[in-house]
């Protein structure tokens, strides 16, 4: 438990335009943790089912295999959350979710998130809206493991990237830059791969690194590379 820090849940994505009297009922519901970098708060098939909302900082969600290789899922930051799955049905955690960096999350009960997406539509319908992009992006990644050559793929995550940061024109600057074995742990390859193929961008002017950052300089230019392969977003 942490008693030093503001126990507040008006920065969390997925609350927003809640009534304030509303969070305060929802912040009274929720246990406070402050987490140091590399603490693990849910481990792979735990039997927890709390919904962990991220208050500050960065957390991981990974797997490792039996002989110690490490699948990364994604981070999750500042006002996203954690754990939605196992308190929608009661199963085993589908990963382990470790602090990257100093972090301070709300934990909530799991009957109380239910209530919450019952008594609440517009929360409910945000949490389906979250849930059908993820079943989306899994699907983008089955398609490129199966179907995409390893150049692809990494065009392909580092679009997604890009398009996450959602800085508008024609250039993206990715920081800090996932580790050469971030990304090959992310499209499931190995480091000296990915190490050859962004040598290869840079050399045709499309990425260059920048100190711990990343910067994609034609964010178009890679996009028709990745659509090139794989054809343009369908529904």
């Amino acid at each position: 438990m942490d008693t030093g820090r503001i126990r507040s849940l008006a920065g969390v994505d997925l609350l927003q335009g809640l009534p304030a009297h509303t969070l305060q009922y929802l912040e009274g519901n929720c246990r406070w943790l402050s987490v140091k970098p590399q603490q693990v708060v849910v481990g792979h098939l735990d039997q927890g089912t709390d919904v962990f909302f991220v208050v500050e900082g960065t957390l991981r969600a990974h797997i490792y295999s039996a002989g110690g290789k490490e699948i990364l899922f994604r981070d999750i930051s500042t006002g996203e959350l954690f754990g939605d799955l196992s308190a929608i049905d009661g199963q085993p955690r589908s990963a382990s979710v470790e602090a990257l960096t100093n972090a301070f999350v709300a934990a909530m009960p799991a009957d109380r998130f239910r209530a919450l997406l019952l008594n609440e539509p517009i929360v409910a319908e945000r949490q389906l809206a979250s849930l059908v992009g993820m079943v989306r992006q899994l699907s983008e990644r089955v398609y490129e493991f199966s179907a995409l050559a390893v150049k692809s793929r990494l065009h392909a995550e580092l679009l997604r990237l890009a398009q996450q940061q959602d800085q508008g024109g024609n250039i993206a600057l990715l920081r800090p830059s996932p580790t050469h074995a971030e990304l090959a742990s992310k499209i499931s390859t190995h480091r000296e791969a990915v190490t050859r193929e962004l040598r290869v961008l840079a050399i045709n002017g499309l990425v260059e690194r920048k100190g711990r950052s990343l910067l994609i300089k034609d964010l178009a230019a890679l996009k028709q590379l990745v659509e090139s392969v794989s054809g343009p977003e369908s529904d």
